[in-house]
């Protein structure tokens, strides 16, 4: 399994966001890994095994996926930065970012 994992739902209709676009880029804005979210609203596995310590960017393409709805956004990009811990010790936890999504809000959390 790979080290960062994503889930999208879109709260308004109460379904999956199946489709999203998303991308991961380094701190310095290098692209890492990119795919779309499945059936399920899921990604599984983006990027490597293991993410190293630092700063880390999502960025998932809602735009598109609400225009796909027909319905208007006013966040038609969300942007999602995430601090990897350093692991001196032990594993490096896997790391789950779900979003939950409307056309004009969304909130995001560590999961598990």
């Amino acid at each position: 399994m790979s080290h960062l994992s994503t889930h999208v739902l879109d709260t308004t209709n109460g379904w999956p966001a199946a489709g999203v676009a998303v991308s991961l880029t380094d701190a310095d804005g290098v692209l890492v890994a990119s795919g779309r979210t499945d059936a399920d609203g899921r990604i599984s596995s983006l990027g490597p095994d293991r993410l190293a310590p630092g700063e880390w960017t999502l960025s998932f393409a809602t735009g598109a996926y609400w225009a796909a709805l027909d319905t208007g956004t006013f966040h038609p990009r969300v942007t999602v930065t995430i601090t990897v811990p350093e692991q001196a010790d032990h594993p490096a936890p896997h790391l789950h970012v779900p979003l939950l999504l409307s056309p004009f809000a969304y909130s995001t959390y560590r999961g598990s």
